[in-house]
């Protein structure tokens, strides 16, 4: 169980981050147009990314040396500290979130090709999904990583349709620069504590 809420946490600490995707979730949200097809192909394509990486790293373990293990923690805690740096810049920078809202009705075909772009073709997907929670998870036992890939992809559906579905609601909270410095701050805290947990893995 506590494999599973460190996943819950893990995921929602990558997914929490202003970015094109969730951008376009909540114009959805505030449009209310194509809601569920909108957050059910960017949480399923979350699920599909998340145990790929948890698979690859499996199957793969056995390849690794204790010198490729150390490279892999290496590279996985440059990556987490360039995360953690990359979001202290990106407190300075947080404006108001502006939403255009238009009432074009859009076909399926288009807001399905849209929402995989928008997910498919962001390079940090990969990086967040399948290095980040693969690598992170190689050590853990089998079991643990199931739990562990669920947890974030839990997460990840929870975030979505929250988002998607109650973006009219909150609609002034997150257009607000504050809530978006609030969900900054507990990313980098979270973030520092998994650096920890990996700094304790090398030494």
């Amino acid at each position: 169980m506590s494999f599973l809420i460190l996943g819950f946490f893990t995921g929602l600490s990558l997914i929490l981050a202003i970015g094109a995707q969730n951008i376009f979730v909540i114009e959805q949200g505030l449009k209310k147009k194509h809601i569920f097809l909108v957050c059910i192909i960017c949480s399923f394509s979350d699920l599909v990314l998340i145990f790929l990486g948890i698979f690859l790293f499996h199957y793969l373990n056995q390849y690794f040396t204790e010198s490729l293990t150390l490279i892999l923690n290496i590279f996985l805690l440059i990556f987490l500290i360039y995360f953690v740096l990359k979001k202290i810049i990106e407190l300075k920078k947080i404006n108001n979130i502006s939403v255009e809202l238009k009432n074009v009705e859009e076909k399926y075909r288009s807001i399905i090709l849209k929402t995989l772009g928008f997910t498919y073709l962001n390079p940090h997907v990969y990086s967040d999904t399948i290095f980040f929670i693969g690598n992170f998870s190689k050590d853990f036992i089998f079991i643990n990583k199931i739990y562990f890939g669920f947890g974030a992809s839990i997460s990840s559906f929870i975030f979505f349709f929250t988002l998607g579905y109650l973006s009219k609601l909150f609609s002034k909270h997150l257009a607000n620069r504050k809530a978006w410095i609030s969900i900054n701050i507990f990313i980098i805290l979270f973030m520092i504590s998994i650096i920890t947990y990996v700094l304790k893995s090398i030494f």
